[in-house]
């Protein structure tokens, strides 16, 4: 049984799925490696437009398999430390991919499930959801989400989260930032999605990518280089094959050659 499975339709839309619902689509460094692989052929794939990470079952993601912190409590040091730097690296690729990534969560987050999300773009969630960093109910910390998670929920919250490793459903998570918007039932979930990708689509995947870029680069002191940069980034585009033909278009009050 592949416990990743990836799809891509006519509109470059793929789908990357944890396929592992008797297990709440936990994951071990097996996957971990099959996650961080697939996210660096799409990023590598001119013909991706939009990345949904998805999972089947009545869980989005569990977080961390039980047998695999079972193997990794015999581990040594340098052991552990190698298998927490293959996560990063797995994290790394899904926030910094320079397609937009949308993450379908429909139940249960827990853990590192709650990294994943944080790493998405964007994120819509099921009523049903709900989340927890749990990881200090048994003595462990969420070092390796950490930074995306407080990227995506802010210090405050997540000083609250982190050390009491409470529950919050997905109304908190809507509230806090982890996710963009909240919807009744999967129906729901699927029709948000669909609207989410349907508007990715019609922007520029050169202008998506940079948009994106952008976020990173500027988040933060606003100094004299932040603006210099800035200028130089719309100048570049402006003048690039894809912002000739969106001004093009606009002008000419036609659909950019992108939008199929």
């Amino acid at each position: 049984m592949k416990f990743v499975t990836t799809s891509l339709d006519h509109r470059g839309v793929a789908t990357v799925t944890l396929n592992n619902p008797d297990k709440h689509n936990a994951f071990d460094d097996v996957v971990i490696n099959e996650l961080k692989q697939t996210f660096a052929e799409l990023n590598d794939n001119c013909d991706v437009r939009v990345v949904v990470l998805a999972s089947n079952g009545k869980s989005f993601s569990a977080g961390a398999d039980l047998n695999w912190m079972k193997r990794t409590a015999n581990y040594s040091r340098e052991e552990n430390l190698a298998d927490a730097v293959a996560l990063a690296d797995m994290l790394k690729a899904l926030n910094f991919m320079a397609k937009p990534t949308i993450a379908r969560v429909q139940g249960a987050t827990f853990g590192g499930g709650v990294g994943l999300v944080s790493c998405c773009d964007m994120a819509v969630a099921a009523n049903r959801a709900v989340f927890s960093l749990s990881e200090a109910k048994i003595g462990m910390i969420p070092a390796t989400i950490g930074p995306y998670v407080v990227a995506a929920i802010g210090q405050r919250a997540a000083r609250r989260y982190f050390t009491t490793a409470g529950r919050f459903d997905a109304g908190e998570a809507l509230n806090l930032g982890l996710v963009s918007q909240v919807v009744a039932d999967e129906a729901a979930l699927d029709a948000a999605i669909a609207e989410l990708v349907e508007q990715l689509l019609t922007s520029g995947p050169a202008a998506v990518a940079a948009a994106k870029q952008l976020v990173f680069e500027v988040d933060g002191e606003i100094t004299e280089q932040v603006i210099s940069e800035s200028c130089e980034r719309i100048a570049d585009i402006r003048v690039s094959a894809e912002g000739q033909e969106g001004l093009t278009a606009f002008l000419e009050k036609r659909s950019p050659a992108w939008v199929k």
